[in-house]
């Protein structure tokens, strides 16, 4: 009886260990966070005090009144919401199509093809900054949303056609075959099969795209010269240098509190499949 109690002691030791630490740990992640929140519902005369304050007192809306009166945000919420959903949808038409061939198909240099393509993961974005800029101007995408979206789709395609290869090659063979037997071609195949059977990996991989699209700010601030045309990173980035210096954080909070709403959206929507996502086909293949 003895050693049960003390095994049931060490047992409750160790969950309350555990709980306390991933506890401090969530803290530690969440309080930046909260404390943007906190500034955004601040007077600009009371931002910044020491100690920190969590809860703003007095509270206030005008940060987010002056932030949604003006007249760039709004427009440029729209275009990055614009330009996420458009390189979303095409980075998961293309690389899930790449995916299956990889996975399916037997091919005269399939391996060495593939381990060129994830070479683009080994390279620091701001490295292709430059070659970019270039490439851009001889296609005359420079200062225009398809400039964006072509080399957003671009950089996207070799994380998302790892990660779906993955799930495609763990769909058992047999399936392809039956549906062969029954007449389907190889488009068929990875719409009616593949595609359904992918989900998981589909919606990891159309977070991480819009993840990516929503947030990139260098590569829009060196093509985009038209204010029309700015993306919501460039804005606020604009908000933190208005002012002769002076940055208005209450106004740039509560910017950055309107830009992360459709991340969450996002990461609520897909986030049933999200970390099966991660915890399968990403280690597969």
């Amino acid at each position: 009886m003895t050693l049960i109690a003390r095994g049931a002691r060490r047992t409750w030791l160790a969950t309350t260990l555990r709980i306390g630490i991933l506890s401090l740990g969530a803290l530690v992640m969440v309080a930046p966070f909260l404390y943007m929140v906190s500034i955004s519902f601040t007077e600009s005369t009371y931002v910044l005090t020491t100690p920190p304050q969590f809860i703003p007192d007095p509270a206030t809306l005008a940060n987010y009144e002056q932030a949604l009166m003006t007249q760039g945000l709004p427009l440029a919420f729209a275009n990055s919401l614009y330009i996420a959903a458009i390189s979303t949808a095409v980075s998961l038409l293309i690389s899930s199509m790449m995916a299956y061939a990889f996975a399916r198909f037997s091919f005269p240099g399939r391996e060495l093809i593939f381990r060129i393509l994830l070479v683009g993961l080994m390279i620091p974005a701001v490295m292709l900054l430059i070659p970019q800029f270039i490439l851009a101007k001889h296609l005359a995408l420079l200062d225009s949303h398809l400039g964006l979206i072509v080399f957003y789709v671009a950089g996207s395609l070799a994380l998302n056609t790892l990660l779906l290869r993955g799930f495609f090659e763990a769909i058992p063979g047999e399936l392809d075959q039956a549906m062969q037997v029954d007449g389907a071609n190889a488009w068929t195949r990875y719409w009616r099969l593949a595609i359904p059977l992918a989900r998981p990996g589909l919606a990891t991989a159309a977070i991480f795209t819009f993840f990516a699209s929503w947030d990139e700010f260098a590569w829009a601030l060196t093509i985009i010269n038209t204010p029309e045309l700015r993306t919501l990173p460039i804005v606020i980035r604009l908000f933190a240098g208005a002012g002769n210096n002076a940055v208005q954080w209450g106004l740039v909070f509560a910017a950055s509190v309107i830009a992360i709403i459709p991340v969450i959206v996002v990461f609520l929507a897909f986030q049933r499949h999200f970390v099966q996502g991660l915890t399968s086909g990403a280690v597969k293949g």
